[in-house]
């Protein structure tokens, strides 16, 4: 459905995106991942036809996002990452305006985006800027939809919205996937990946990875061990002094820790036990797509 070749964009001298390929397929949620910075706003606006490349091509279908941006632009639905509607007006007049310029109505599309807007009809004569950020989101993504795009292209469509109302918008992509759209969604959010059918990971302007959640997990290359006692902050900066560490990191009530090739676990714990950590938790624990990108940026800083 989109196919993406030697794609570059740069800002001065800021080069935001690099010979950047990958194709997206028909009917598929397909998820960028990465930092803040690392390109993937650049490369959402380039798919949605709002920037123009420095080389390379972007096809959607059999249209070219340069030449035939007129045309593409009524096939697309696009969300960007900052709340851009219209404050001041409804969420009704809104609506009513987007599917106005795409010369549609709400009723023609209602099937579309009923799930969602039942969800926020109730307010529909409340001002858009006086929603709170679930609300906001529901109604961007009602705006994108009205006109019944072929494909949807979302720039970090959840940041700052509560974990609620994160996991009830994905289960509307869910929804939509099945109607056939095509769906590109970007976020720094890890654990959104796995609602994905294929992820590229992306830093510094360069995709370092496209595969599916399942297969990028079963590539994480060491053995991960999760640690934690009642002093956490202590217990970080510990493991981190400890000779054989590779990594360690955060990650919820745990620390996710790596061991340097032929260290064996039972020399970091007898060595905590040395440090009078008498009532503290070890153990080998899954990886999840945050572990292998971390990983790959541990390897990528290890080259430098």
């Amino acid at each position: 459905m989109i196919q993406i070749k030697n794609i570059s964009r740069s800002f001065k001298t800021v080069k935001a995106v690099k010979e950047t390929s990958f194709d997206v397929k028909k009917g598929e949620i397909f998820g960028l991942l990465g930092p803040d910075g690392g390109g993937k706003t650049t490369l959402m606006r380039m798919i949605s036809t709002l920037l123009v490349p420095d080389s390379g091509t972007i096809t959607i279908g059999n249209y070219d996002v340069v030449k035939d941006y007129k045309v593409l632009r009524q096939t697309i639905g696009y969300m960007p990452g900052k709340f851009s509607l219209y404050k001041d007006l409804t969420i009704k007049e809104n609506l009513h305006f987007f599917a106005t310029i795409f010369g549609t109505t709400i009723e023609a599309n209602y099937e579309l985006i009923k799930d969602i807007y039942s969800q926020i009809e109730p307010f529909k004569n409340r001002r858009t800027g006086d929603l709170s950020g679930g609300m906001k989101q529901k109604l961007a993504l009602c705006c994108a939809l009205i006109h019944k795009p072929e494909v949807l292209i979302l720039d970090e469509p959840t940041t700052g919205v509560d974990p609620v109302s994160r996991t009830e918008f994905w289960d509307i992509l869910e929804k939509l996937k099945h109607t056939g759209m095509t769906i590109v969604v970007s976020t720094p959010y890890m654990d959104e990946a796995k609602r994905c059918d294929r992820i590229a990971m992306m830093i510094e302007g360069e995709i370092i990875e496209i595969d599916t959640p399942k297969n990028i997990v079963a590539k994480y290359p060491d053995v991960l061990y999760a640690v934690k006692s009642s002093d956490m902050f202590q217990l970080l900066k510990d493991i981190r002094s400890f000779e054989d560490t590779a990594s360690c990191f955060t990650f919820g009530e745990y620390l996710h820790v790596t061991l340097k090739p032929n260290c064996d676990s039972m020399k970091l714990e007898a060595w905590l036990e040395e440090k009078q950590y008498s009532n503290y938790e070890f153990k080998i624990t899954k990886p999840n797509v945050e572990d292998y990108f971390m990983s790959k940026i541990i390897k990528m800083e290890t080259h430098e």
